[in-house]
C-alpha cells in the first residue's frame, strides 16, 4: 500500500535539503537563546520602573511645552 507521497507504506522519507535546514535553524536558534544574559527579576523591575519614571517625566516636559505653545500661538494669534 501506498500513502499519500507515492512511497510505500513504512518506508522513511529521505532528509531533503529543506528538512535539514529547518532543523539546523532551530538547532541554531536553541544554541543562540542559551548565549543570551537574561536579566535577573530585580534588574527587570529596576529597568522597569526606571523606563515608567522617565516615560512620567517627558510626558509632563511635553505636556508643558504644548501647553505653553497653545497659549503663546492663541495670545499672538488669536489676540488672547
Amino acid at each position: 500500500m501506498t500513502n499519500r507521497r507515492g512511497e510505500a507504506k513504512g518506508t522513511k522519507l529521505a532528509a531533503t535539503p529543506a528538512r535539514r535546514a529547518k532543523f539546523r535553524f532551530f538547532s541554531q536558534l536553541v544554541e543562540e537563546m542559551r548565549k543570551v544574559h537574561w536579566p535577573t527579576r530585580q534588574e527587570t523591575l529596576r529597568l522597569s520602573l526606571l523606563v515608567l519614571v522617565l516615560c512620567i517625566i517627558m510626558g509632563a516636559i511635553l505636556g508643558g511645552l504644548d501647553l505653553g505653545f497653545t497659549r503663546l500661538f492663541a495670545d499672538l494669534f488669536l489676540g488672547g
